[in-house]
């Protein structure tokens, strides 16, 4: 017998004996009595048996033996009955302490014990009992501020400064041995911990440098040099064009009025910074140039060295450009296909001394005053300067590995939140992934042991190691897109550890809106080491002036823009660390003097921020995720849209007049009461009802799904969010037309705003809509 059918045996047993006690004291049943002569003949033996088991022993006896057996209570003299009591209660109390005693001797017996030395005291780890039966409602035994406080005592900072050490030294390419190393280390990881890990497998076409034949730069016959940085997904060959200078390559950059020169055919020469380079490149391409030439300028890399090398990609997009809106699994075959985000021209980086040298070549008028560094001399270039670019990057196709782990849940199972990193890197890649990976371990480690020491989240937690995250969130991209169609149903939050720790001047995060309360009171409660202040104190006492706009390179804008999962990711920063990132110089020596020897201290900062961000969505019954964020964000796009129609009419722009805003602030007004609506069903929940705990957190979860236009294709337009996506279906894309009609800059198309009009309110609506439940409640509420 085995531990659990003792428990069952003496539950059963003391349960019975319970019962009996209560309907001989409490109820007026009938009873039988059953007579038989002792086999000594000296005296009779009285079995008692209650109503209740007669019932459960009719099965296969005639109604008529029973009868005969069954009599009503005697209507004998009260000192009799007395005595018939009270012989009911002695035996069943002996029967109730014999079976207390037999069934606690089976458990003994039964189960192993194992003691700590010299304490004397029976302990039982639930994690070695494979067929423990957990209740599916089983509350959390440990109360929030004990959780956070065993949760912040669990984190080591020796154990992250360990694996920082381990990290630190070792190049991961994607794709590489190294990267695959890692990545078994990591899966072998996640294993000791009981994490059930697995592997998601792509197939995906990277970009690398050719070694043999290394991408040149030359000004007429003059090389200017062989720079071994490079940017992925560059077209490959060779071109010659006249040079031009565009400044940090914005739009307003290349279509500068101060001199205006045709870039139909040239090599854009463009400074890094402001955008990325994927933008810049784009941008280039869009004004009809062959290539794009970036550096590195030492006014705004003024602590990088003059020969330090630039590494990036030009993808303006995620995940395998080769294989757009679908993942590139081995089964799947698709016909050839490029993202619309590749520019299509030839893109390399150069090295500031590089730059330099064609700088003192170049001819042509001086560069406005703004487009100036600190080179001696800017020029925009003339005819005569002509530059050739040749690119001989090979496109490979590449085997890549997502790792994952999983605590699972002990209500809502099939609901989690994901914490994941980038591990590879074309550099060193200290802050910009090693760090992150140390912490993801680190994470994985507390968070199981809180699991031992009696902790039952109630809902799952995944933790992810991504790869290929330097060539565009490959990793990430394809994992997306594999298992879309249920990781919005799922997949509740994500929370990024790439690049937490990039300096220790000051904190910045990007997130989801609905992310926005949970992030501000983590960062409130999050207490510096060496004062009493906390995080938000002392970094920013206004939340708002901690956020920025989630960028395409965050490892978390695919779980935003394309999958509509709320995301966040955040970082403790310096200015002049920022300018290493993406160069050999992004190691653990430059770190340290940066933060003064702080990256361990911070790192265990960042550990608790993301680990106290996602014990808090998985602990409580109602999902941390404030839905009311987003009126405010509706609100001001919403305001934006009506002030320019509103601007556009008073000028009696041709074909405004049908023109209403009527609707949309309608959409607006709709979204906003249904927000109101859910927070009174909230408060008006029993929260033990988890039935009721679970459809108001499926409403939550489906707001930012729902901010994902229906309307335009995922291949298209991949990033579909109204308001964080890219494409003609944003919010902002509506508002930056309606202000290029009013500045003249293009002319109105009023099938067109119309068309953006509709399809916007009907998404704010739909969303609206869903949000406020039941279809049955939707006249009334909203």
């Amino acid at each position: 017998m085995n531990s659990e059918t003792s428990k069952r045996a003496l539950g059963l047993t003391i349960d019975q004996a319970k019962m009996k006690f209560s309907r001989i004291v409490n109820s007026r049943s009938y009873t039988r009595f059953n007579q038989s002569q002792n086999p000594d003949g000296e005296s009779s033996r009285v079995e008692v048996k209650l109503a209740v088991d007669v019932e459960e022993e009719m099965d296969g006896i005639e109604q008529e033996h029973v009868q005969r057996d069954t009599y009503t209570r005697s209507s004998h003299s009260g000192p009799r009955n007395k005595w018939r009591i009270l012989v009911w209660v002695g035996g069943v109390l002996v029967i109730f302490c014999v079976g207390l005693l037999i069934g606690y001797s089976v458990h003994r017996k039964s189960e192993p014990a194992t003691c700590s030395p010299g304490d004397g005291v029976i302990k039982h780890d639930p994690e070695d009992l494979p067929n423990q039966e957990i209740p599916p409602y089983y509350p959390p035994s440990l109360d929030w501020s004990d959780l956070v406080g065993l949760m912040n005592d669990k984190l080591s900072s020796k154990a992250i400064e360990d694996k920082l050490s381990k990290y630190s030294q070792i190049h991961r390419m994607a794709g590489s041995f190294a990267d695959n190393k890692l990545a078994d280390d990591i899966h072998d990881i996640f294993t000791q911990l009981n994490m059930d890990p697995w592997v998601d497998e792509h197939y995906v076409k990277l970009q690398f440098r050719n070694s043999s034949s290394p991408n040149k730069v030359l000004f007429g016959a003059v090389e200017i040099g062989s720079p071994k940085g490079y940017l992925a997904y560059s077209e490959t060959g060779r071109r010659e064009g006249r040079v031009v200078y565009a400044n940090y390559g914005e739009l307003s950059d290349l279509q500068n009025k101060e001199y205006k020169l045709n870039l139909n055919g040239s090599v854009v020469l463009m400074r890094a910074g402001k955008i990325s380079m994927a933008q810049k490149v784009m941008n280039a391409a869009k004004m009809g140039a062959v290539a794009a030439l970036i550096y590195p300028d030492p006014a705004d890399y003024k602590t990088l060295s003059w020969d330090a090398e630039l590494y990036g990609h030009v993808h303006l997009g995620s995940g395998d450009p080769y294989t757009p809106g679908f993942p590139s699994f081995n089964h799947t075959q698709f016909p050839p296909a490029k993202s619309s985000g590749l520019p299509g021209i030839l893109a390399q980086t150069i090295t500031a001394n590089m730059a330099k040298s064609i700088f003192e070549k170049m001819g042509g008028e001086d560069a406005p005053a703004r487009f100036k560094g600190d080179f001696p001399t800017y020029k925009v270039g003339s005819e005569s300067d002509k530059v050739t670019v040749a690119v001989n990057n090979n496109l490979a196709d590449t085997k890549i590995h997502n790792v994952f782990g999983v605590i699972k849940g002990y209500v809502d199972p099939d609901r989690y939140v994901v914490i994941g990193a980038q591990r590879d890197s074309m550099t060193l890649g200290y802050a910009k992934s090693a760090v992150g990976t140390s912490l993801l371990l680190e994470l994985a480690r507390v968070f199981t042991e809180l699991k031992k020491d009696g902790f039952r989240p109630k809902r799952s937690v995944v933790f992810a190691s991504w790869t290929a995250g330097d060539f565009g969130n490959v990793g990430v991209t394809e994992w997306l897109e594999g298992y879309w169609s249920s990781l919005d149903r799922k997949a509740f939050t994500y929370i990024s550890l790439d690049g937490v720790v990039t300096g220790a001047d000051s904190f910045r995060a990007s997130a989801s809106p609905l992310l926005h309360t949970l992030l501000q009171k983590t960062l409130g409660k999050v207490k510096t080491p060496r004062s009493s202040s906390s995080l938000l104190q002392n970094y920013g006492r206004d939340f708002s002036s901690l956020l920025t706009p989630m960028q395409m390179d965050d490892g978390a804008y695919p779980f935003l823009a394309l999958s509509g999962i709320p995301s966040v990711s955040f970082s403790f920063i310096s200015p002049s660390y920022q300018q290493f990132l993406d160069t050999n110089m992004d190691e653990k020596e430059h770190l340290d003097r940066i933060t003064k020897q702080k990256v361990v201290e911070l790192s265990v900062l960042a550990a608790q921020v993301a680990g106290q961000m996602a014990l808090r969505l998985i602990h409580d019954h109602i999902l941390k995720l404030d839905v009311t964020k987003y009126s405010d964000v509706i609100d001001r796009h919403v305001s934006d849209i009506i002030k320019r129609v509103d601007a556009l009419k008073n000028d009696r722009v041709d074909k405004i007049v049908p023109l209403s805003t009527k609707w949309l602030n309608a959409a607006k007004n709709s979204y906003g009461r249904a927000a109101a609506s859910l927070n009174v069903d909230i408060s008006n929940t029993d929260l033990n009802d988890m039935e009721m705990c679970r459809i108001i957190n499926n409403r939550i979860m489906k707001v930012e799904h729902n901010f994902l236009s229906p309307y335009v294709s995922l291949r298209d337009v991949p990033f579909r969010h109204i308001f964080f996506g890219n494409g003609w279906q944003t919010s902002t894309d509506l508002e930056k037309y309606l202000g290029d009609v009013q500045e003249n800059k293009t002319s109105l198309n009023i099938d067109e705003v119309l068309n953006k009009f509709a399809l916007l309110t009907w998404t704010i609506q739909g969303c609206a809509n869903d949000l406020a439940g039941d279809i049955w409640s939707l006249d009334n509420e909203i």
